[in-house]
């Protein structure tokens, strides 16, 4: 339970976030003025439509405003690289980039998420008021208010339900007749009408033409209840209720993203939702499912308001715990609150919450390494449904990554750059330092290959995971080329994210391929599948440089030559892409090299990045620091994480570390508390996921293993290791097995 005992004020610090994976709110709880702001995630300017906006895919994502089709001046680049070693951000953007972002800040028809709107309500003042508390129920899904003013407790709940795809607000008191409010639905897409108890706005938005429809239907117990234009007024009421729905005619379909106009189904939702108590039971029993899958105990959750429990941490008194394991599970909440089976898209870069028409970076998905840390947690903490969004997303991206993979690197296979949107924008802007990053593909792409290491499931593998592997893997053996200072094959232009130069052979970039050629031909052998192209997979990988060289001063090379500075601090640490998310080997006392000098402060997302870094090295303790620091200076009042702005990567990269500290099962073997800290000297936790099929839990004391708990998805075979101790287990699906390890 996260807490406070005064309103919200802001909707960034404050607010309390909850979601159904489409429909999102983030809950103020005011005494007087309630305001409920509204998200659908499928609510974007751009694309199709509007100015700029035409065939996704083409050089830039879309026709129109770009440059025609010129692998010519992509070869261009190479030689000068090739002769000279490296080249200035600026001269590769002006040559490859597409003109519009460096100048005026926009891509024309990207767009951008926009904020569905507010549901606002005015609440008669009842005199002075006592005993407020405004909560956040992580395992039910659910903000509630609570007060009491002249003698009367007066409760209010809102939640997001994903059986019945609405949003509901019920407002409630233990004296009947003491329920009294008026009731609006600002939404700034179109036209207000009111029939039946129900507020309805219905419009387009007049960017993309895309149609919105939004309703609220309010319903009383007692009382009176009137309609005005533009609002609806309930009086001397038991109870009052308030249901929202909302859709828009996107669909994630190329080349038009237009599906049906959403009233009908926007109706039949509000017209199968009746009862709050039915829906209330429903939702809980839905969200609760998936956030009880998991459990961690690391000591007393606090006691105080979490405001006061956030702004007195320090990371190291024994009260600190509770809060650490809560926000695990705040990065879970968040998850299954912004990404679900039924997801139309991926959480994007604050989930599915935003205020603003012109949010942060367009609210877009970075995939340079944010929207990929969105779902580092997915897996491990047992919430693989949360992924489905995420690879229909990749796969929506194939068809127009085809077209910029063809005009403009002349080559088979499939591309996406470091941005892209609701549209399927493949292409590049020219903003120098955030424009190119064609590895991007490859690593969303491991994001398919990691569920089927998790579920086991060949027939996914088979119909799913290779095909999305072999082309992206076919675009990359056409892109490699042949360095001129040893013949390795390189990734030319190359640019580690948002760093430096670009070179030729920069390690992520090398990293990244290395990884997605090495996974594609393991799943072409174990499928017998394209015999003959499996060698030319395996010459490549035979003079792949793999990226993992060792610099002058002990570091994990960022760059092909030693180019490294050891007072650099950059935020991204992307020469570390092997030790995590990837599976290594990685030179150990290198990458702690690379580490140290690094330092352990950044933005939110850094430092969520460098927790995952410090697990995989074993390292509990300096994992810990980077939690602690992370709590103490990139984390909101509400939990929520800030770069600054929010950005809720971070959020979600934490939970992900600090499932790494717990247990890790990339190197073959399932490792329980490979890197605890001397902070969480007792606890035990159950639910999470080892890649394999496990379901794992583990109890400890005085920072050892005493008991180990595996139950699997099928019968085989499983190394298991705690400290010291290594067992090998027999497996029957479906039977746990309870393992002293004292």
């Amino acid at each position: 339970m996260i807490w406070y005992d005064e309103p919200a004020d802001d909707w960034e610090r404050h607010a309390l976030p909850i979601g159904n994976g489409t429909l999102g709110g983030m809950v103020f709880g005011r005494i007087r003025d309630e305001r409920v702001a509204l998200n659908h995630s499928t609510l974007w300017t751009g694309g199709p439509g509007s100015a700029g906006g035409g065939v996704a895919g083409s050089t830039g994502g879309y026709a129109g405003n770009w440059r025609e089709p010129r692998p010519g001046v992509l070869d261009q680049v190479r030689r000068t690289i090739a002769a000279e070693g490296s080249m200035e951000p600026g001269a590769v953007a002006r040559l490859l980039g597409n003109p519009a972002y460096a100048t005026t800040g926009s891509i024309p028809g990207f767009g951008a998420y926009q904020p569905l709107g507010d549901l606002l309500l005015v609440i008669p003042d009842a005199g002075p008021v006592s005993g407020y508390r405004r909560t956040l129920d992580l395992r039910q899904g659910i903000a509630g208010v609570s007060y009491v003013a002249d003698g009367v407790t007066f409760t209010r709940e809102c939640f997001a339900s994903n059986p019945a795809g609405v949003l509901v607000l019920r407002l409630a008191a233990d004296r009947p007749g003491r329920i009294s409010a008026t009731i609006r639905l600002a939404c700034p897409y179109g036209d207000i009408s009111i029939n039946d108890g129900k507020i309805v706005v219905r419009g387009v938005l007049p960017d993309n033409g895309l149609r919105v429809e939004a309703v609220a239907h309010v319903s009383a117990a007692g009382g009176i209840l009137s309609e005005e234009t533009d609002r609806i007024s309930v009086s001397d009421a038991d109870a009052v209720t308030v249901i929202v729905a909302a859709g828009t005619d996107y669909a994630l379909a190329f080349p038009t993203y237009r599906g049906p106009d959403p009233h009908e189904e926007v109706a039949k939702r509000i017209a199968a939702a009746h009862e709050h108590a039915d829906l209330r039971a429903e939702h809980v029993a839905d969200f609760a499912d998936r956030f009880d899958r998991v459990r961690l105990d690391l000591g007393p959750l606090p006691e105080a308001p979490t405001s006061q429990a956030l702004a007195t941490y320090t990371g190291e008194r024994p009260e600190d715990r509770g809060l650490e394991a809560l926000y695990f599970q705040y990065g879970r909440y968040l998850l299954i609150s912004s990404s679900r089976e039924n997801s139309p898209l991926p959480a994007n870069l604050q989930g599915i919450w935003n205020d603003s028409s012109s949010p942060p970076w367009d609210c877009d998905w970075h995939a340079n390494i944010n929207v990929q840390m969105n779902y580092w947690p997915a897996e491990v903490t047992n919430l693989a449904e949360s992924v489905a969004p995420l690879l229909r997303f990749i796969e929506s991206l194939r068809a127009p990554g085809r077209i910029t993979a063809r005009e403009m690197f002349g080559a088979p296979g499939w591309v996406v750059g470091p941005n892209t949107n609701a549209f399927g924008f493949t292409g590049v802007h020219d903003w120098p330092t955030s424009f190119w990053f064609p590895e991007a593909g490859a690593w969303l792409a491991r994001h398919a290959y990691e569920r089927y290491r998790f579920s086991g499931d060949e027939a996914y593998l088979r119909e799913h995971v290779y095909p999305l592997l072999k082309e992206t893997a076919e675009f990359w053996l056409a892109n490699l080329v042949a360095d001129a200072r040893d013949g390795a094959l390189v990734v030319s232009p190359s640019y580690s994210p948002e760093h430096g130069l670009f070179t030729a052979g920069a390690a992520m970039s090398q990293q990244i391929v290395a990884e997605l050629l090495s996974c594609t031909l393991a799943v072409a052998q174990q499928l017998r599948a394209d015999i003959v192209w499996q060698s030319s997979l395996a010459r490549a990988l035979g003079r792949l440089d793999r990226g993992l060289r060792v610099g002058s001063w002990g570091q994990l090379q960022e760059w092909k030559d030693d180019l490294d500075d050891p007072d650099d601090t950059h935020r991204h640490v992307s020469q570390l892409y092997a030790l995590y998310p990837g599976d290594g080997p990685v030179p150990a006392d290198a990458a702690r090299t690379t580490l140290d000098h690094r330092g352990d402060r950044g933005t939110g997302w850094s430092q969520a990045w460098k927790i995952n870094f410090w697990a995989r090295l074993l390292d509990g303790d300096r994992a810990h620091k980077l939690l602690s620091n992370q709590l103490q200076e990139s984390t909101l009042p509400n939990l929520l994480d800030t770069h600054p702005p929010f950005q809720i990567d971070g959020n979600f990269g934490a939970a992900a570390g600090i499932a790494e500290m717990l247990l890790q099962s990339h190197a073959g073997e399932i490792h329980v508390l490979p890197a605890l800290p001397a902070a969480w000297a007792d606890g035990s936790f159950d639910g999470l996921r080892a890649r394999g099929g496990h379901t794992v839990g583990a109890t400890w004391s005085g920072g050892r293993a005493t008991e180990v708990r595996i139950r699997a998805d099928r019968d085989g075979r499983a190394t298991v290791r705690a400290g010291d101790v290594v067992v090998h287990l027999d497996l029957r699906a479906g039977v746990e097995i309870r393992q002293n390890v004292r």
